[in-house]
């Protein structure tokens, strides 16, 4: 049974999705400020939805001292969202934003699709392709019929992303956005040079290239 952190300093919202989320079929931990909301994050939930305006220490402040020991995701719930302020959420270590006032379908269908995704990352610590690739997601390491190849940690990124959405194309800005972030410093353009030093690493070691450049658009993770 998976388990929700609700945070928020309003103790309606707090029973609301409490209730809510045990009728999904939730186990529920609650918290009305920072303090109580990083004890219970040692309780290691499976999602954290954070209200970010809380007296004291902040949801982005909350997050911040958690993301070291807490994987799963964590969704900020916020009254109004900005782009400075997705700035400052996405570099803090959230994963989503949720705008109040919301409906408790659509955000329970985001928490489950968070899991879901965030099970699917873990279920695949290796996976092959072709039956000569291997990539391991967990220990991030790629590995070409038996012998390693060595990239980069945002080389590694973008082989991530690309295989694990095999077969769809990407634009430039959408691959830094995900690898580097919203907060990232830099042009999509480093985008181009980063697959471009991937596929000589995988032409060294005897590879096709597996990332496929689809003109005008992006590029994929090219199928068998």
């Amino acid at each position: 049974m998976d388990k929700i952190l609700i945070v928020d300093d309003e103790r309606d919202i707090v029973d609301l999705l409490e209730r809510y989320f045990r009728r999904q079929g939730y186990l529920t931990l609650t918290a009305r400020d920072g303090e109580a909301a990083v004890e219970q994050a040692a309780k290691k939930p499976d999602a954290i939805l954070l209200d970010i305006n809380m007296p004291g220490m902040d949801g982005l402040e909350v997050c911040r001292r958690i993301r070291e020991y807490v994987a799963c995701p964590i969704l900020f719930l916020t009254a109004r969202v900005e782009d400075a302020d997705k700035v400052q959420g996405f570099a803090a270590g959230g994963d989503d934003y949720v705008v109040k006032p919301f409906s408790l379908e659509e955000l329970g269908a985001r928490v489950a699709a968070h899991i879901r995704r965030e099970r699917r990352h873990f279920a695949a610590a290796d996976v092959r392709f072709d039956g000569d690739l291997a990539i391991n997601y967990t220990g991030r390491t790629v590995t070409f019929r038996g012998s390693p190849i060595a990239f980069a940690p945002k080389e590694f990124d973008i082989i991530e992303f690309l295989s694990q959405n095999m077969g769809q194309v990407f634009t430039r800005e959408r691959i830094y956005e995900r690898v580097w972030g919203y907060d990232g410093e830099g042009d999509s353009a480093v985008v181009a040079e980063h697959v471009r030093r991937i596929r000589v690493k995988f032409a060294a070691a005897g590879a096709r290239p597996y990332i496929e450049t689809v003109w005008g658009c992006g590029y994929k993770w090219a199928r068998g």
